[in-house]
């Protein structure tokens, strides 16, 4: 891994003046910008000239490293991306900063929830998948097994798939989630071919010390992919954000705004300047 730190900071500084503010009710808490560039080139190294969906990415991921790659930071990565989130927020800043990127990197991202069935469209139609899911404190990992499924139906044969979860081995829950979440991977047809651990910080004030490892998984059993793609059942939705914080909302839509250059109007007041005649 070799590349110019400063342009790749600045080019991922570039992603996170373009991401809405995160929303902690939804376990939107966003990884940490250096932590973000080495994500990134991992990301774009191991899916390099590979179709890559996002379920879910709320730190920028995705854009960070078409980014590097159309930047000219590194010389490689994926050949497309697709965004699949529930925040429309999130799907509306990829759209408009994926544009500046598309002669380089093809991005696309729409609206979807991971409680509902994959879309037809999108079933076997990559060659991996990046997850970063609510990290299942309160659910014994059923938020990280959902997602996971999702990207597995997303994906084909023999595909890769990179998970972001929670690693600290001073909290047992996390060591249960990252068992479980290899346990499920293992039925769904995939073994772990790769583990950077304690890898990840982020903006989190009640625990700025708790990290997340990324974990390389790869399919090697093409008759544990799924035929078809279900709802989620309503207990798989329990305490899916966190303790008594289910999963009860389809999509996050955006305020639309007059003015999309200037911040929300009702984010701030003004004092107006007292003029004085001489």
């Amino acid at each position: 891994m070799e590349f110019d730190l400063r342009n790749a900071i600045n080019a991922i500084s570039d992603v996170v003046q373009n991401r809405p503010p995160p929303l902690r009710e939804f376990d939107q808490i966003y990884m940490k910008v250096a932590d973000m560039v080495i994500q990134a080139e991992y990301v774009a190294r191991v899916f390099n000239e590979k179709d890559v969906v996002f379920v879910g990415d709320g730190d920028g991921i995705a854009l960070s490293a078409a980014h590097l790659k159309a930047q000219g930071v590194i010389g490689y990565g994926p050949s497309s991306i697709t965004l699949l989130d529930f925040d429309e927020r999130i799907v509306n800043s990829v759209q408009r900063f994926g544009e500046k990127l598309q002669a380089k990197v093809k991005i696309s991202a729409e609206l979807y929830n991971v409680a509902d069935p994959l879309p037809a469209k999108h079933f076997g139609a990559y060659d991996g998948f990046h997850i970063n899911p609510p990290w299942g404190a309160s659910n014994g990992g059923q938020s990280v097994r959902a997602f996971f499924e999702r990207g597995s139906e997303a994906t084909r044969d023999r595909s890769l798939a990179i998970v972001v979860i929670a690693d600290d081995p001073d909290l047992p829950w996390t060591q249960e989630v990252l068992r479980d979440t290899q346990v499920g991977a293992i039925e769904l047809g995939y073994v772990v071919a790769e583990m950077l651990p304690q890898l990840h910080l982020y903006h989190l004030d009640d625990a700025p010390d708790l990290r997340s490892c990324s974990c390389l998984f790869r399919r090697i059993d093409s008759t544990c992919m799924a035929a078809e793609s279900l709802p989620l059942t309503s207990a798989r939705l329990a305490n899916f954000y966190g303790k008594s914080s289910p999963l009860r909302y389809r999509y996050i839509r955006e305020r639309v705004s007059l003015n999309p250059d200037k911040e929300p109007e009702q984010l701030y007041l003004l004092d107006a300047l007292e003029v004085k005649n001489a």
